[in-house]
Protein backbone atom coordinates (compact mmCIF):
# COMPACT_ATOMS: atom_id res chain seq x y z
CA UNK A 1 0.00 0.00 0.00
CA UNK A 2 1.47 3.37 -1.40
CA UNK A 3 5.38 1.29 -1.31
CA UNK A 4 6.81 4.02 -3.28
CA UNK A 5 5.82 6.79 -1.65
CA UNK A 6 6.06 5.19 1.72
CA UNK A 7 9.84 3.93 0.81
CA UNK A 8 10.74 7.65 -0.29
CA UNK A 9 9.43 9.14 2.88
CA UNK A 10 11.28 7.10 4.65
CA UNK A 11 14.73 7.90 3.19
CA UNK A 12 13.94 11.27 3.85
CA UNK A 13 12.96 10.95 7.58
CA UNK A 14 16.47 9.43 7.84
CA UNK A 15 18.09 12.78 7.16
CA UNK A 16 15.35 15.00 9.13
CA UNK A 17 15.70 12.80 12.24
CA UNK A 18 19.51 13.42 11.68
CA UNK A 19 18.90 17.28 12.33
CA UNK A 20 20.32 18.82 15.97
CA UNK A 21 19.37 22.14 15.05
CA UNK A 22 16.42 23.58 13.22
CA UNK A 23 17.09 26.33 10.27
CA UNK A 24 15.25 27.23 7.58
CA UNK A 25 18.52 26.01 5.27
CA UNK A 26 18.55 22.37 7.00
CA UNK A 27 14.84 21.99 7.19
CA UNK A 28 13.94 23.60 3.49
CA UNK A 29 16.67 21.03 2.11
CA UNK A 30 15.00 18.38 4.25
CA UNK A 31 11.82 18.77 2.68
CA UNK A 32 12.89 18.88 -0.85
CA UNK A 33 13.06 15.35 -0.49
CA UNK A 34 9.55 15.09 0.45
CA UNK A 35 8.60 17.08 -1.95
CA UNK A 36 9.48 15.03 -4.62
CA UNK A 37 7.91 11.54 -3.26
CA UNK A 38 5.00 13.78 -3.51
CA UNK A 39 5.33 15.12 -6.80
CA UNK A 40 6.57 11.37 -7.91
CA UNK A 41 3.11 9.68 -6.08
CA UNK A 42 1.17 12.03 -8.34
CA UNK A 43 -0.15 14.38 -5.90
CA UNK A 44 -2.14 17.11 -6.92
CA UNK A 45 0.69 20.15 -7.27
CA UNK A 46 -1.20 22.71 -5.26
CA UNK A 47 -1.88 20.45 -2.90
CA UNK A 48 1.43 19.30 -2.31
CA UNK A 49 3.16 23.11 -2.14
CA UNK A 50 0.43 24.03 0.40
CA UNK A 51 1.14 20.99 2.38
CA UNK A 52 4.64 21.55 2.63
CA UNK A 53 4.49 25.60 3.25
CA UNK A 54 2.43 24.69 6.47
CA UNK A 55 4.86 21.73 7.32
CA UNK A 56 7.67 24.54 7.10
CA UNK A 57 6.01 27.29 8.89
CA UNK A 58 5.49 25.33 11.88
CA UNK A 59 8.58 23.36 11.70
CA UNK A 60 10.00 26.98 11.87
CA UNK A 61 8.00 28.12 15.01
CA UNK A 62 7.74 24.90 16.91
CA UNK A 63 9.18 24.98 20.07
CA UNK A 64 11.57 22.07 20.43
CA UNK A 65 10.43 19.66 23.52
CA UNK A 66 13.81 18.95 25.32
CA UNK A 67 13.17 15.69 24.90
CA UNK A 68 12.72 15.08 21.49
CA UNK A 69 15.62 15.68 18.97
CA UNK A 70 14.30 18.37 16.49
CA UNK A 71 14.04 16.50 13.64
CA UNK A 72 11.96 14.14 15.01
CA UNK A 73 9.58 17.01 15.92
CA UNK A 74 9.32 17.62 12.07
CA UNK A 75 8.37 14.02 11.34
CA UNK A 76 5.64 14.51 14.11
CA UNK A 77 3.99 17.79 12.29
CA UNK A 78 4.73 15.98 8.84
CA UNK A 79 2.55 13.29 10.45
CA UNK A 80 -0.16 15.58 11.94
CA UNK A 81 -0.06 17.37 8.52
CA UNK A 82 -0.91 14.25 6.88
CA UNK A 83 -3.41 13.25 8.90
CA UNK A 84 -5.31 16.55 8.32
CA UNK A 85 -4.78 16.04 4.18
CA UNK A 86 -6.26 13.07 4.35
CA UNK A 87 -9.56 14.20 6.16
CA UNK A 88 -8.59 14.52 10.03
CA UNK A 89 -10.95 11.46 11.05
CA UNK A 90 -13.31 8.85 9.58
CA UNK A 91 -16.39 10.19 8.35
CA UNK A 92 -19.35 7.60 8.98
CA UNK A 93 -21.84 6.45 6.75
CA UNK A 94 -25.06 8.39 6.77
CA UNK A 95 -27.88 5.44 7.25
CA UNK A 96 -30.61 7.80 8.42
CA UNK A 97 -33.42 6.70 5.94
CA UNK A 98 -35.85 3.74 6.13
CA UNK A 99 -34.45 2.42 4.31
CA UNK A 100 -31.01 3.92 3.79
CA UNK A 101 -30.81 4.22 0.33
CA UNK A 102 -26.93 4.37 -0.68
CA UNK A 103 -26.05 4.92 -4.80
CA UNK A 104 -21.89 4.02 -5.92
CA UNK A 105 -21.13 5.72 -8.97
CA UNK A 106 -17.70 6.12 -11.11
CA UNK A 107 -16.23 4.89 -14.22
CA UNK A 108 -16.05 1.53 -15.95
CA UNK A 109 -13.57 -0.86 -14.24
CA UNK A 110 -12.84 0.95 -11.04
CA UNK A 111 -14.74 -1.53 -8.67
CA UNK A 112 -18.20 -0.60 -8.17
CA UNK A 113 -20.37 -4.06 -8.18
CA UNK A 114 -17.06 -5.88 -6.03
CA UNK A 115 -17.29 -2.60 -3.88
CA UNK A 116 -21.56 -3.07 -3.66
CA UNK A 117 -20.56 -6.66 -2.47
CA UNK A 118 -17.83 -5.54 -0.20
CA UNK A 119 -20.03 -2.68 1.35
CA UNK A 120 -23.44 -5.14 1.90
CA UNK A 121 -21.05 -7.90 3.71
CA UNK A 122 -19.53 -5.13 6.00
CA UNK A 123 -23.14 -3.49 6.81
CA UNK A 124 -24.66 -6.96 6.90
CA UNK A 125 -21.74 -7.92 9.95
CA UNK A 126 -22.98 -4.44 11.69
CA UNK A 127 -26.34 -5.69 11.52
CA UNK A 128 -28.43 -3.79 8.68
CA UNK A 129 -30.65 -5.95 6.41
CA UNK A 130 -29.05 -4.69 3.15
CA UNK A 131 -30.29 -5.25 -0.24
CA UNK A 132 -28.15 -4.92 -3.65
CA UNK A 133 -29.43 -3.26 -6.38
CA UNK A 134 -28.55 -3.96 -10.09
CA UNK A 135 -29.09 -0.72 -11.70
CA UNK A 136 -26.45 -0.58 -14.34
CA UNK A 137 -29.07 -2.18 -17.53
CA UNK A 138 -26.11 -1.49 -20.11
CA UNK A 139 -23.88 -4.26 -18.69
CA UNK A 140 -25.25 -7.79 -18.10
CA UNK A 141 -22.14 -8.69 -16.93
CA UNK A 142 -22.32 -6.49 -13.94
CA UNK A 143 -25.81 -8.41 -13.20
CA UNK A 144 -24.44 -11.28 -12.93
CA UNK A 145 -21.54 -10.52 -11.12
CA UNK A 146 -23.72 -8.60 -8.61
CA UNK A 147 -26.03 -12.11 -8.32
CA UNK A 148 -22.43 -14.24 -7.71
CA UNK A 149 -21.46 -12.01 -5.00
CA UNK A 150 -25.21 -12.05 -2.92
CA UNK A 151 -25.02 -15.85 -3.31
CA UNK A 152 -21.56 -15.63 -1.36
CA UNK A 153 -22.85 -13.53 0.85
CA UNK A 154 -26.23 -14.90 1.21
CA UNK A 155 -27.66 -11.74 0.66
CA UNK A 156 -30.62 -10.81 -1.76
CA UNK A 157 -29.70 -8.97 -5.39
CA UNK A 158 -32.92 -6.81 -7.07
CA UNK A 159 -32.27 -8.15 -10.89
CA UNK A 160 -34.55 -7.15 -13.48
CA UNK A 161 -33.41 -7.95 -16.91
CA UNK A 162 -34.22 -7.08 -19.98
CA UNK A 163 -35.51 -4.00 -18.14
CA UNK A 164 -33.79 -0.67 -19.77
CA UNK A 165 -35.40 1.81 -17.21
CA UNK A 166 -33.21 2.57 -14.45
CA UNK A 167 -35.87 4.69 -12.58
CA UNK A 168 -38.93 1.77 -12.86
CA UNK A 169 -35.49 -0.86 -11.46
CA UNK A 170 -35.46 1.37 -8.54
CA UNK A 171 -39.10 2.59 -7.70
CA UNK A 172 -39.84 -2.01 -7.71
CA UNK A 173 -36.52 -2.01 -5.63
CA UNK A 174 -38.57 0.75 -3.36
CA UNK A 175 -41.57 -1.51 -3.09
CA UNK A 176 -39.39 -4.73 -2.63
CA UNK A 177 -37.26 -3.62 0.43
CA UNK A 178 -40.39 -1.92 2.10
CA UNK A 179 -42.49 -5.81 1.48
CA UNK A 180 -39.01 -7.72 2.65
CA UNK A 181 -37.67 -5.19 5.35
CA UNK A 182 -34.09 -4.32 3.58
CA UNK A 183 -33.61 -1.38 5.91
CA UNK A 184 -30.33 -0.69 3.20
CA UNK A 185 -30.34 -0.19 -0.79
CA UNK A 186 -27.03 -0.56 -2.45
CA UNK A 187 -27.39 0.61 -5.82
CA UNK A 188 -24.67 -0.29 -8.14
CA UNK A 189 -25.13 1.84 -11.00
CA UNK A 190 -23.80 2.03 -14.34
CA UNK A 191 -20.35 3.17 -15.92
CA UNK A 192 -18.41 4.80 -18.75
CA UNK A 193 -15.04 4.39 -19.77
CA UNK A 194 -15.01 7.96 -19.82
CA UNK A 195 -17.50 10.97 -17.85
CA UNK A 196 -20.25 12.02 -20.72
CA UNK A 197 -23.49 13.76 -20.38
CA UNK A 198 -26.26 10.86 -21.02
CA UNK A 199 -24.52 8.86 -17.94
CA UNK A 200 -24.43 11.99 -15.80
CA UNK A 201 -28.20 12.39 -16.65
CA UNK A 202 -29.06 9.15 -16.23
CA UNK A 203 -27.58 9.34 -12.46
CA UNK A 204 -29.24 12.31 -11.31
CA UNK A 205 -33.01 11.12 -12.48
CA UNK A 206 -31.77 8.00 -10.51
CA UNK A 207 -30.48 10.28 -7.39
CA UNK A 208 -33.77 12.57 -7.38
CA UNK A 209 -36.02 9.72 -7.51
CA UNK A 210 -34.16 7.73 -4.66
CA UNK A 211 -33.25 11.07 -2.46
CA UNK A 212 -29.84 8.82 -1.31
CA UNK A 213 -27.96 9.61 2.18
CA UNK A 214 -24.41 8.83 0.30
CA UNK A 215 -23.56 8.67 -2.97
CA UNK A 216 -20.67 7.28 -3.22
CA UNK A 217 -17.73 7.80 -5.53
CA UNK A 218 -15.89 4.84 -6.80
CA UNK A 219 -12.14 5.64 -7.95
CA UNK A 220 -9.05 3.13 -8.45
CA UNK A 221 -6.51 4.45 -6.78
CA UNK A 222 -4.11 3.04 -8.75
CA UNK A 223 -5.09 6.49 -11.54
CA UNK A 224 -3.78 8.63 -9.23
CA UNK A 225 -4.46 12.54 -9.45
CA UNK A 226 -6.76 11.47 -12.44
CA UNK A 227 -8.83 10.02 -9.86
CA UNK A 228 -8.83 13.56 -8.17
CA UNK A 229 -10.18 14.67 -11.80
CA UNK A 230 -13.04 12.16 -12.35
CA UNK A 231 -13.91 12.89 -8.75
CA UNK A 232 -14.60 17.05 -9.59
CA UNK A 233 -16.73 15.89 -12.50
CA UNK A 234 -18.94 13.75 -10.41
CA UNK A 235 -19.30 15.87 -7.37
CA UNK A 236 -20.07 19.03 -9.75
CA UNK A 237 -22.98 17.24 -11.39
CA UNK A 238 -24.09 14.29 -8.42
CA UNK A 239 -23.01 16.26 -4.89
CA UNK A 240 -21.19 13.30 -3.93
CA UNK A 241 -20.77 12.62 -0.35
CA UNK A 242 -17.57 10.65 -0.16
CA UNK A 243 -15.22 7.89 -2.08
CA UNK A 244 -14.22 4.41 -1.91
CA UNK A 245 -10.69 4.05 -3.06
CA UNK A 246 -10.15 0.74 -4.63
CA UNK A 247 -6.95 -1.19 -5.26
CA UNK A 248 -5.26 0.58 -2.71
CA UNK A 249 -3.22 -3.45 -2.57
CA UNK A 250 -1.75 -3.16 -6.04
CA UNK A 251 0.54 -0.14 -6.98
CA UNK A 252 -0.88 2.48 -5.99
CA UNK A 253 0.95 5.81 -5.53
CA UNK A 254 -0.98 7.76 -3.34
CA UNK A 255 -1.82 10.51 -5.54
CA UNK A 256 -5.85 10.13 -5.28
CA UNK A 257 -6.02 9.83 -1.49
CA UNK A 258 -3.50 12.52 -0.57
CA UNK A 259 -5.59 15.32 -2.72
CA UNK A 260 -8.88 13.63 -2.81
CA UNK A 261 -10.32 15.88 0.49
CA UNK A 262 -8.21 18.87 -0.75
CA UNK A 263 -9.14 19.29 -3.81
CA UNK A 264 -12.95 18.13 -3.92
CA UNK A 265 -13.98 18.81 -0.10
CA UNK A 266 -15.12 15.35 0.21
CA UNK A 267 -13.77 12.19 2.62
CA UNK A 268 -12.77 8.78 1.94
CA UNK A 269 -14.98 6.69 3.95
CA UNK A 270 -14.01 3.20 2.77
CA UNK A 271 -10.63 1.79 1.03
CA UNK A 272 -11.00 -1.82 -0.94
CA UNK A 273 -6.96 -3.25 0.18
CA UNK A 274 -7.91 -6.38 -1.70
CA UNK A 275 -9.68 -8.64 -3.71
CA UNK A 276 -11.57 -10.90 -1.14
CA UNK A 277 -15.04 -9.38 -0.18
CA UNK A 278 -13.02 -9.11 3.66
CA UNK A 279 -10.53 -6.95 2.33
CA UNK A 280 -12.63 -3.72 3.04
CA UNK A 281 -12.13 -1.06 5.52
CA UNK A 282 -13.26 2.09 6.53
CA UNK A 283 -10.89 4.74 5.85
CA UNK A 284 -9.24 6.13 9.00
CA UNK A 285 -6.53 9.06 8.05
CA UNK A 286 -4.69 8.69 11.14
CA UNK A 287 -4.28 4.76 10.77
CA UNK A 288 -3.15 5.38 6.82
CA UNK A 289 -1.00 8.41 7.69
CA UNK A 290 0.67 6.03 10.01
CA UNK A 291 0.91 3.48 7.27
CA UNK A 292 2.37 5.58 4.69
CA UNK A 293 5.09 6.91 7.10
CA UNK A 294 6.18 3.24 7.38
CA UNK A 295 4.70 3.46 11.93
CA UNK A 296 2.13 0.62 11.27
CA UNK A 297 -1.00 0.44 12.04
CA UNK A 298 -1.67 -1.89 15.08
CA UNK A 299 -5.48 -0.67 16.45
CA UNK A 300 -6.81 -2.29 12.36
CA UNK A 301 -4.28 -5.15 12.84
CA UNK A 302 -6.13 -5.60 16.40
CA UNK A 303 -9.44 -5.30 14.44
CA UNK A 304 -8.91 -7.66 11.79
CA UNK A 305 -7.95 -9.82 14.49
CA UNK A 306 -11.14 -9.70 16.46
CA UNK A 307 -12.91 -10.15 13.25
CA UNK A 308 -10.94 -13.46 12.48
CA UNK A 309 -10.86 -15.17 15.78
CA UNK A 310 -13.29 -17.00 17.86
CA UNK A 311 -12.36 -15.42 21.67
CA UNK A 312 -13.63 -18.90 23.31
CA UNK A 313 -11.17 -20.24 20.26
CA UNK A 314 -8.63 -18.61 21.49
CA UNK A 315 -8.75 -18.86 25.30
CA UNK A 316 -9.35 -22.65 24.91
CA UNK A 317 -5.84 -22.61 22.95
CA UNK A 318 -4.17 -20.34 25.15
CA UNK A 319 -5.30 -23.19 28.04
CA UNK A 320 -3.88 -26.52 26.14
CA UNK A 321 -0.57 -24.64 25.24
CA UNK A 322 -0.06 -23.81 29.30
CA UNK A 323 -0.98 -27.50 29.64
CA UNK A 324 1.53 -28.98 27.05
CA UNK A 325 -1.44 -30.23 25.05
CA UNK A 326 -1.08 -28.20 21.77
CA UNK A 327 -1.62 -30.59 19.19
CA UNK A 328 -0.62 -30.53 15.35
CA UNK A 329 -4.59 -30.18 14.61
CA UNK A 330 -4.32 -27.20 16.73
CA UNK A 331 -1.47 -25.78 14.68
CA UNK A 332 -3.76 -26.26 11.73
CA UNK A 333 -6.38 -24.43 13.04
CA UNK A 334 -3.39 -21.07 13.99
CA UNK A 335 -2.39 -21.35 10.28
CA UNK A 336 -5.78 -21.26 8.92
CA UNK A 337 -7.00 -18.45 11.68
CA UNK A 338 -3.85 -16.27 10.74
CA UNK A 339 -4.73 -16.90 6.63
CA UNK A 340 -7.81 -14.82 7.59
CA UNK A 341 -5.96 -12.06 8.53
CA UNK A 342 -4.25 -11.51 5.06
CA UNK A 343 -0.99 -11.95 3.75
CA UNK A 344 1.82 -11.87 5.83
CA UNK A 345 3.33 -9.27 3.78
CA UNK A 346 0.13 -7.17 5.18
CA UNK A 347 0.21 -8.19 8.22
CA UNK A 348 4.07 -7.21 9.05
CA UNK A 349 3.53 -3.59 7.40
CA UNK A 350 1.03 -2.83 10.16
CA UNK A 351 3.48 -3.71 12.38
CA UNK A 352 5.89 -0.51 13.80
CA UNK A 353 8.85 -0.91 11.58
CA UNK A 354 7.46 -4.01 9.94
CA UNK A 355 8.17 -2.10 6.58
CA UNK A 356 11.63 -1.84 6.82
CA UNK A 357 11.94 -5.14 8.29
CA UNK A 358 10.08 -6.86 5.09
CA UNK A 359 13.08 -5.07 3.10
CA UNK A 360 15.37 -7.60 5.27
CA UNK A 361 13.16 -10.63 5.21
CA UNK A 362 11.88 -13.24 2.18
CA UNK A 363 8.09 -13.02 3.27
CA UNK A 364 7.72 -14.77 0.23
CA UNK A 365 9.71 -17.73 1.21
CA UNK A 366 7.88 -17.59 5.10
CA UNK A 367 4.68 -17.71 3.00
CA UNK A 368 5.28 -20.73 0.71
CA UNK A 369 6.42 -22.49 3.88
CA UNK A 370 3.60 -21.76 5.61
CA UNK A 371 1.70 -23.24 2.78
CA UNK A 372 4.16 -26.22 2.71
CA UNK A 373 3.41 -26.79 6.60
CA UNK A 374 -0.29 -26.99 6.14
CA UNK A 375 -0.50 -28.62 3.20
CA UNK A 376 1.44 -31.54 5.27
CA UNK A 377 -0.62 -31.12 8.10
CA UNK A 378 -3.72 -31.61 6.14
CA UNK A 379 -2.19 -35.33 4.56
CA UNK A 380 -2.28 -36.37 8.13
CA UNK A 381 -5.08 -38.34 9.70
CA UNK A 382 -7.21 -37.03 12.45
CA UNK A 383 -5.05 -39.48 14.88
CA UNK A 384 -1.72 -38.54 13.32
CA UNK A 385 -2.26 -35.05 13.91
CA UNK A 386 -3.26 -35.79 17.54
CA UNK A 387 -0.54 -38.31 18.19
CA UNK A 388 2.53 -37.24 15.90
CA UNK A 389 4.82 -40.01 17.69
CA UNK A 390 2.72 -43.25 15.33
CA UNK A 391 4.30 -42.09 12.59
CA UNK A 392 6.36 -44.56 11.66
CA UNK A 393 8.45 -44.90 8.51
CA UNK A 394 5.45 -45.78 6.05
CA UNK A 395 3.29 -43.31 7.26
CA UNK A 396 5.68 -40.40 6.38
CA UNK A 397 6.27 -41.47 3.47
CA UNK A 398 2.20 -41.85 2.39
CA UNK A 399 2.21 -37.79 3.77
CA UNK A 400 5.23 -36.58 2.23
CA UNK A 401 4.10 -37.76 -0.90
CA UNK A 402 0.69 -36.80 -0.74
CA UNK A 403 1.30 -33.30 0.43
CA UNK A 404 4.21 -33.05 -2.68
CA UNK A 405 7.59 -32.62 -0.41
CA UNK A 406 10.49 -34.70 0.10
CA UNK A 407 10.40 -36.91 3.83
CA UNK A 408 13.50 -34.71 4.81
CA UNK A 409 11.14 -31.45 5.22
CA UNK A 410 8.20 -33.09 6.99
CA UNK A 411 10.75 -34.92 9.31
CA UNK A 412 12.14 -31.30 9.84
CA UNK A 413 8.41 -29.38 10.42
CA UNK A 414 7.83 -32.66 12.47
CA UNK A 415 11.38 -32.11 15.00
CA UNK A 416 10.18 -28.59 15.17
CA UNK A 417 6.87 -29.32 16.38
CA UNK A 418 8.23 -31.12 19.16
CA UNK A 419 10.83 -28.64 20.21
CA UNK A 420 7.41 -26.29 20.13
CA UNK A 421 5.43 -28.66 22.38
CA UNK A 422 8.30 -29.17 24.73
CA UNK A 423 8.93 -25.37 24.77
CA UNK A 424 5.42 -24.71 26.14
CA UNK A 425 5.27 -27.87 28.54
CA UNK A 426 8.23 -26.21 30.20
CA UNK A 427 6.26 -22.55 29.81
CA UNK A 428 3.07 -24.20 31.37
CA UNK A 429 5.21 -25.67 34.46
CA UNK A 430 6.98 -22.51 34.92
CA UNK A 431 3.51 -20.43 35.02
CA UNK A 432 2.15 -22.93 37.73
CA UNK A 433 5.03 -22.51 39.78
CA UNK A 434 5.00 -18.84 39.92
CA UNK A 435 1.21 -18.79 40.68
CA UNK A 436 2.21 -21.49 43.72
CA UNK A 437 4.94 -18.98 44.77
CA UNK A 438 2.37 -16.10 44.29
CA UNK A 439 -0.19 -17.53 46.36
CA UNK A 440 1.85 -18.54 48.82
CA UNK A 441 3.20 -15.08 49.09
CA UNK A 442 0.12 -13.13 49.34
CA UNK A 443 -0.96 -15.62 52.22
CA UNK A 444 2.12 -14.66 54.12
CA UNK A 445 0.98 -11.04 53.66
CA UNK A 446 -2.24 -11.89 54.58
CA UNK A 447 -1.31 -13.52 57.87
CA UNK A 448 0.70 -9.85 58.66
Amino acid sequence: MFDSLSGKLQNAFRNLRGLGKISESNVGEALREVRLALVEADVNFKVARDFLERVKVKALGAEVVASVQPGQQIVKIIHDELVDLLGSQNAALNLSGNPACLMLVGLHGAGKTTSAGKLARLLHKQGRTPLLIAADVYRPAAMDQLETLGKQLGLPVFVRRGETDVLKIAREALEFSRANNRNTLIFDTAGRLQIDEPLVQELVRLRDLVQPQEILLVLDAATGQEAVNVATHFDKALQITGAILTKLDGDARGGAALSLKSVTGKPIKFAGVGEKLEEFEAFHPERMASRILGMGDVVSLVEKAAEAVNLEDAQRMEDKMRRGEFTMEDFLEQLQAMKKLGSLENIMKMLPGGAEALKQTDISKQEREFKRMEAMICGMTHQERRSPQILNAKRRIRIAKGSGVTVTELNNMLNKFAQMQQMMKKMGKFQKMMGRMGGAGMGMFGRG
